[in-house]
């Protein structure tokens, strides 16, 4: 008998995030046999958030599937998205192949895809690329990046109590950690390349963080670079020069970006424009590879900040559907 993982799918799902499981349940009430493929933990760009992170958007907004979201507080908290999209994913009995990376997303002559993971091997009519970005941060590109003391990643304040750290960036995740570790007992200073924090950072969080620089609880340095980072020390290129500080952890919170050479390998194409946009449909989401669809986050490319759950959730309709019409 034909082994599970080697019958023909309707369609291969790449990614356990909110969309791709918005993918897998239009799937299932389609009728199609589908599979999900995660390379880590089920929401796995969620499940990296920081601790203590509160959405920008209402509970109602993150919803898929009819499976309602309540949460204590307007904005749900971390813990309590990874306890919905369990729920979601349980509710649903989801086929969501977990801790499985995709190695290569292959078209064969005849049409189909041949999906080749850690685990098995896998053959689908159609594929949706439902990746995220939260995996690659934007590195520094200096010396002393590697040091055990630079993290891309933020969980939680305490690990930083009594300790003079560094936050790269303006953006909402460096004025987020900035505030919460200077709250809770580090000495911080925010290195920012340009002149000001950045325009979309929360209008709460706005006037918390210019009143902490203001009043010098926060330093920072605007218009400057991180240029060497040692055990002891980074050295900052600012507007007056070259600035030495004592340092004992450098949070880069620089964002992330989408797996480029992964959808590249597996043939998209990318328009010649700043943001990087990958090609594809805006009606049915299929890139320039027939049978290969997009969603979420990775259509905007290098604007990460354009798609979010509640505006990309309809791209699994809109997938699914056109899907239904080709079958």
């Amino acid at each position: 008998m034909e082994s599970e993982q080697k019958k023909k799918q309707d369609v291969i799902i790449i990614g356990g995030g909110p969309i791709g499981l918005a993918c897998a349940i239009e799937a299932k009430k389609a009728g199609l046999r589908y599979v999900v493929i995660e390379k880590g933990c089920l929401v796995n760009s969620l499940y990296n958030y920081p601790h203590n992170m509160s959405f920008f958007s209402t509970s109602d907004r993150l919803e898929i599937g009819g499976v309602p979201f309540i949460s204590n507080n307007a904005k749900p908290t971390r813990p309590e998205a990874l306890e919905y999209y369990r729920r979601v994913c349980s509710s649903w009995q989801l086929d969501v192949r977990l801790y499985e990376p995709v190695q290569a997303v292959a078209k064969e002559e005849h049409g189909d895809f041949r999906i080749t993971t850690s685990k098995a091997a896998y053959t689908s009519k159609a594929v949706i690329l439902a990746l995220g970005f939260y995996d690659l941060p934007y590195l520094l590109n200096v010396e002393g990046e590697d040091l055990p003391k630079v993290k891309h990643y933020y969980d939680e304040p305490h690990p930083y109590f009594a300790q003079k750290v560094a936050v790269i960036g303006a953006a909402n995740s460096a004025v987020d950690v900035a505030l919460e570790t200077w709250r809770k007992g580090a000495d911080v200073t925010m290195i920012v390349r340009n002149p000001a924090i950045g325009d979309n950072v929360k209008y709460w969080a706005r006037p918390d963080i210019e009143n902490r620089i203001k009043e010098g609880s926060i330093k920072a340095y605007f218009s400057s670079s991180v240029k060497i980072i040692t055990p002891q020390t980074i050295e900052v290129e600012t507007p007056q020069g070259i600035v030495s500080l004592e340092n004992d952890f450098v949070l880069a919170m620089t964002g992330y970006q989408p797996p480029f050479d992964f959808m590249k390998a597996a043939g998209v194409k990318f328009r010649q424009d700043e943001a990087h946009t990958p090609v594809y449909d805006p009606e049915t989401m299929e890139s320039n590879v027939p049978g290969l669809f997009l969603a979420g986050v990775v259509v905007g490319g290098l604007q990460t900040n354009k798609w979010f759950i509640e505006n990309s959730r309809v791209h699994a309709e809109q997938i699914i559907s056109h899907l239904k019409k080709i079958r």
